[in-house]
């Protein structure tokens, strides 16, 4: 998600300004045009993205058979199987859903964002120090926030993923979701999850944030490009920059979200007669391997 957000940040925001206008700050950024871009992006990129998202749960919480194949097998499996509705299992609840939380996550980075800058500038820091850390507490607080609301979100698409698997329950829909498991499971069971989410999501947001602006940062520097320059990048150069420090951030992050991201989608999967605490889950994916 970060990477999405980022993208709509920029793109909604540095069209055509000088690489020191780039990081607009909230009160003159067009908000309207800002989320509606926003929208617009990141449900493209679910689209294309969301198959995968698909045959990585299946594999997440498959005990025998798909957790030892290719992510290429499952997906020709899951085609054979139930067609091309099957690839975007939960895809129209994780479009349609997502769509406030992601106004939410966008609002609470960019003010914490601007906050976090301004204050910074009362301490001795080279700014490209004030960029990383302002960008890091951006990604924790944005992630703190969106968390509340994405979690049970989580909780519905990937139950209607994994549906048809054996021992998994059926639904006819997300609202058929959340009746089951607020009627077996109490409140507490859309909520799977959240501690863990929160123990590591929002560490491994704040360092994908940081090292994507202080990446973002020295790449415009080594390219030539300081504050008071006069010259406007191109919108090749600023895709490129974005992507390059993109790729950065996430390798930065994945070494965190990769491993728990098993555990939160096993625990979030359970039934309310399958309760493991989370090193038991741990032990059980170790001896899977």
């Amino acid at each position: 998600m970060a990477a999405a957000t980022a993208a709509d940040t920029t793109d909604a925001s540095t069209a055509g300004l000088a690489l020191a206008e780039a990081n607009i700050n909230w009160e003159r950024l067009d908000k309207t045009k800002f989320h509606v871009i926003g929208a617009i992006l990141f449900t493209a990129q679910q689209g294309v993205l969301h198959p995968t998202a698909v045959v990585k749960t299946r594999m997440q919480v498959a005990e025998g058979g798909l957790s030892h194949m290719s992510g290429f097998a499952v997906f020709r499996r899951i085609l054979r199987s139930d067609g091309i509705p099957g690839v975007f299992r939960g895809f129209g609840t994780t479009a349609v859903g997502a769509l406030p939380g992601r106004v939410l996550a966008l609002t609470s980075l960019e003010v914490s964002k601007e906050m976090a800058f301004k204050y910074s500038e009362r301490f001795d820091m080279s700014e490209a120090s004030r960029i990383a850390v302002a960008n890091g507490v951006a990604g924790l607080v944005s992630s703190i926030f969106s968390s509340s609301y994405f979690v049970p979100l989580d909780v519905i698409c990937q139950r209607l993923m994994v549906q048809g698997l054996p021992g998994m329950q059926t639904y006819r829909g997300p609202l058929d979701v959340i009746n089951k498991v607020v009627r077996t499971e109490g409140l507490r069971g859309l909520y799977r999850g959240f501690g863990i989410t929160m123990l590591t999501q929002s560490p491994a947001s704040a360092l994908w944030w940081s090292s994507y602006g202080g990446a973002q940062h020295a790449i415009w520097r080594s390219l030539g490009y300081v504050n008071d320059s006069q010259k406007k990048p191109s919108q090749s150069e600023l895709i490129a920059v974005q992507a390059t420090a993109g790729t950065i951030a996430g390798a930065c992050s994945s070494i965190i979200t990769t491993p728990i991201d098993t555990i939160k989608t096993r625990l979030q999967l359970q039934n309310s007669h399958s309760r493991f605490m989370v090193l038991s889950l741990l032990g059980k994916v170790q001896a899977e391997r």
